[in-house]
């Protein structure tokens, strides 16, 4: 069965981006080792260097997860990653309207705006036997108040960012009960990944 995990890079308070919606703080373990890891699009040149349990992670995930399910706020920020996500997989943009210039002819962007639970299941249409990642903390709030997410994934960064954009920002269902982690220390970051319990 295919799961939906949730991806995201986190403060140790709990923020995925600063005050001022920048991210390099909260991603910053990606470039804190000697291990190279490219990622899989060919085109984006895009490479990481991590320490060597990131690395083993970050392969690992990256072949797990055959296609992407994002917000609108996260597109736009990537500038629609050029038209192919950098993992080289289908991705999905929840969003109440296509963006002017899109769809754009050979990419593989898609846009869902009839709601979260139509773009997880095409997103799992997509996917195939590999799971669908979810990145943006809107659209992961969306999936787990829906409960629709199998797995919440979170790079716990080792830093504080005292205020920005929460992860969690009063989830509906709360307390939600997660099961133990699988824990991998990094250099600078925490890799914990929860199963999530459903009712």
């Amino acid at each position: 069965m295919t799961k939906v995990i949730a991806l995201m890079s986190m403060s140790l308070d709990g923020f995925v981006a600063d005050a001022d919606d920048g991210v390099a703080e909260v991603f910053d373990w990606y470039f804190s080792g000697d291990i190279e890891v490219p990622t899989a699009s060919a085109s984006s040149g895009m490479a990481f260097r991590v320490s060597q349990p990131s690395a083993d992670h970050l392969q690992s995930l990256v072949a797990e997860i055959g296609a992407m399910l994002t917000g609108r706020r996260t597109f736009d920020r990537a500038d629609g990653w050029g038209g192919t996500h950098p993992w080289d997989i289908p991705a999905f943009v929840v969003t109440h309207a296509v963006p002017d210039g899109w769809p754009r002819p050979g990419s593989t962007v898609h846009f869902v705006t009839d709601g979260v639970e139509s773009a997880v299941a095409q997103a799992k249409s997509a996917a195939g036997p590999k799971s669908v990642g979810v990145h943006g903390a809107n659209t992961i709030q969306q999936c787990l108040d829906a409960g629709l997410l199998d797995e919440i994934h979170i790079d716990l960064a080792a830093v504080l960012l005292g205020a920005g954009v929460r992860l969690f920002e009063h989830p509906a269902n709360t307390p939600a009960a997660l099961g133990n982690p699988k824990v991998v220390a990094g250099v600078g970051v925490t890799h914990l990944r929860y199963p999530v319990h459903t009712a």
